[in-house]
């Protein structure tokens, strides 16, 4: 693996499921694959889980890490060709990306979008030439349309705790990616990302997907291919498994927070209308706004577990990219 920045880089998901769960049972297996090598990690915007979990994944191969804070250590970088760079603009992309690859053997970048034009960010022009000038593999920490990692995540916690074999399950578990309020427009990142992750398992007859959202809170067609479409949360919620919370900003009126209808927060009477799921968040998440405070602190919540398996998935991925690196740590 040379490049982690959607589910379309993944040959085999169940195998990277596999590895990840391998990996959380014995963590240091492979220390020894890192060693004298280097993981760069480039953050553009704040980061909790991704910044920790990376880290320290890659620590148990045996890696060293180096992490650069771009928005706040680095220089202002110019992504657009042919310009002349007299204006706020210090260091050009194509020598920022390039001199990375020179000090790192594998480099991590997080970025996350604007929301002020669809077109800019959705070409993922920032991501798609860090990995062209960088020369070495690159794991997205975060793009302006996916968080790959965070779907991985997402997958192998449904994968370890969903139980075929208890008396009342079915043979498949119902995902239902459910969108939340919010008070201010959020990326569409995380739900793109969980819907392709999702809509890639169904077909490989692992799980069935259903996204519910309020009209005008549909995601790009591209994302969503598969997926049963709801616009009425109870009914998209009767009789899940797994109910995936998420806000997200508009993508057809770009970025905008529309109006939207009441009753899109869950809480325990909501729970009942599911087959009593088990209740997901990326986090950070707003108590109480996007999600119930009485379910968060509740049996059905597996918002610290999926955090914890952010850690296995990011071992899982670097651990893949590593295996494709010769002694001399070249491509």
């Amino acid at each position: 693996m040379k490049l982690f920045s959607s589910v379309h880089d993944v040959t085999d998901i169940k195998q990277l499921v596999s590895s990840a769960l391998a990996l959380k049972a014995s963590p240091y297996a492979h220390i020894d694959l890192g060693k004298n090598k280097t993981l760069g990690l480039v953050f553009m915007n704040p980061s909790l889980r991704t910044r920790l979990s990376t880290q320290k994944a890659a620590l148990n191969l045996g890696m060293n890490v180096m992490v650069m804070n771009m928005d706040k250590e680095g220089w202002a970088l110019e992504t657009q060709d042919g310009v002349i760079m007299n204006g706020t603009t210090v260091e050009h992309i194509r020598e920022a990306a390039a001199v990375m690859g020179e000090y790192c053997d594998i480099l991590g970048l997080r970025s996350f979008p604007k929301l002020q034009n669809r077109d800019e960010d959705y070409n993922e022009e920032f991501f798609n030439k860090f990995v062209k000038f960088c020369g070495v593999p690159v794991v997205s920490l975060e793009s302006a349309t996916r968080h790959p990692l965070q779907s991985l995540a997402d997958l192998v916690t449904i994968h370890e705790t969903w139980d075929p074999y208890r008396i009342d399950a079915k043979a498949k578990p119902k995902v239902v990616l459910a969108w939340a309020p919010h008070i201010k427009p959020l990326p569409q990142a995380v739900p793109n990302s969980f819907a392709e992750w999702m809509s890639r398992a169904q077909a490989e007859g692992m799980l069935d997907f259903t996204i519910a959202q309020p009209e005008g809170f549909e995601l790009e067609e591209s994302f969503t291919s598969g997926a049963k479409i709801s616009h009425n949360l109870d009914e998209a919620i009767a009789d899940a498994d797994y109910v995936y919370v998420k806000n997200w900003s508009s993508y057809k009126e770009y970025g905008k927070l529309l109006d939207f209808p009441e009753g899109w927060m869950m809480d325990n009477e909501k729970l009942k209308l599911t087959n009593n799921a088990k209740v997901m968040h990326c986090l950070p998440v707003r108590r109480d706004l996007e999600l119930a405070s009485e379910i968060l602190d509740g049996p059905n919540s597996l918002v610290i577990h999926e955090a914890g398996n952010r850690l296995w998935s990011a071992q899982a991925v670097l651990k893949a990219m590593l295996e494709t690196l010769t002694p001399e740590g070249q491509l």
